[in-house]
């Protein structure tokens, strides 16, 4: 890989966001090492990613649910001598559905995923950081990391611990050259509705309209200006801010609204 652009790493990259991340991270210049389960689907991604814009892309397929995954990931990088300048934490995924009828296997893959995975490549990662003086973290979490989730309990938990965690990590490394940065996504056109069940859901359905090149595009931006937080379009961070002026009860009930099956017409 060349030495003279940066490397990111982008997990969750065969797809929506994280797919998108890649895109623009290559548009402006980086290598990069894309990781998801699906080979076949992320060597076509990279062929393209080359051909468009003339960088060097490396397909790492991993199962994030796995533990030893990110182990992996680390150690062959470390035997081909390549430093991670830019980490995106984008993997994850919901299911859609009371915690009590959902499997045990599901919801412990989620935690695995969308929280231990995470945890574990930012601390592979930041540590050489910040020996280096310079680095970016982003973690992808969610408009539903605000407040609880009946329907998707597991899921807005995971989100509400990407968010908390990224916020502290930012502080701890001020003034490190090191800055993470939190992309809280709303409802965005990509394949997590239909993998979650969301589509007869408000979540899955009329509220979903943003798309995930625009998300993306707004993440890198937040992420290369130094920014803790980022909630792409006006009308998700007005949703993030009203759920503090009403009871708690009441906002757990208006989600559990929102995340309920509607019947067909």
């Amino acid at each position: 890989m060349s030495t003279s652009r940066p490397l990111a790493l982008v997990t969750g990259a065969s797809g929506g966001i994280g797919y998108e991340l890649a895109k623009v991270l290559a548009r402006t210049g980086n290598d990069l090492v894309l990781v998801a389960r699906s080979t076949e689907q992320l060597e076509k991604i990279a062929a393209d990613l080359r051909e468009d814009f003339g960088v060097d892309v490396r397909v790492l397929p991993a199962d994030l649910s796995e533990p030893g995954a990110p182990d992996r990931i680390q150690e062959r990088l470390v035997a081909d001598g390549l430093d991670v300048d830019i980490l995106v934490n984008n993997a994850g995924f919901g299911t859609l559905g009371p915690f009590a009828t959902r499997d045990t296997a599901s919801q412990v893959d989620m935690v695995q995923v969308n929280l231990a995975a995470l945890t574990h490549l930012s601390h592979l990662f930041i540590g050489p950081m910040v020996e280096r003086g310079r680095g970016r973290i982003m973690n992808v979490a969610s408009t539903a990391a605000f407040q609880p989730g009946p329907g998707m309990a597991v899921y807005f938990a995971t989100k509400a611990y990407v968010l908390s965690f990224s916020e502290a990590l930012a502080e701890e490394l001020r003034g490190s050259g090191v800055t993470v940065t939190t992309l809280c996504p709303g409802p965005t056109v990509t394949g997590f509705q239909k993998r979650a069940g969301m589509e007869r859901s408000a979540l899955g359905g009329r509220m979903v309209t943003a798309s995930a090149a625009s998300v993306a595009r707004a993440g890198y931006r937040g992420m290369m200006r130094g920014r803790r937080v980022v909630i792409p379009g006006w009308t998700n961070r007005v949703g993030t801010v009203l759920p503090r002026f009403f009871p708690r009860a009441l906002a757990t009930r208006i989600v559990a609204r929102l995340t309920a099956a509607r019947e067909r017409s």
